[in-house]
């Protein structure tokens, strides 16, 4: 089965985020002027192939934890799993049967 995961990674909190104060100093002259608290971070969509949702999950963190984040300044967060479905068998199949 193919599952999609989606990690959110984020610094830890009370690091400072020089990115997320770049874009808060710029949302004024945007005319957002009621925004704050502005962090900045990566979103990393994956594919896994894997016969059950908690291997894949498993894998998915391990990937996250020794690849995706630095785990001395970074959090990261595993977003649900969704279940895709094999379009290539239906794509194979001809209609009505």
């Amino acid at each position: 089965m193919r599952f999609a995961f989606e990690v959110l990674v984020t610094l830890k909190p009370g690091l400072a985020d020089p990115q997320g104060k770049a874009v808060e100093a710029s949302l004024p002259a945007l005319g957002f002027t009621n925004v704050s608290s502005v962090h900045v971070g990566r979103h990393v969509r994956l594919d896994v192939e894997a016969p059950d949702e908690l291997r894949a999950r498993d894998q998915v963190g391990e990937i996250a934890h020794r690849l995706l984040s630095n785990p001395v300044i970074e959090d990261y967060r595993l977003i649900d799993a969704v279940v895709e479905p094999d379009l290539g068998s239906a794509l194979e199949q001809p209609e009505g049967g």
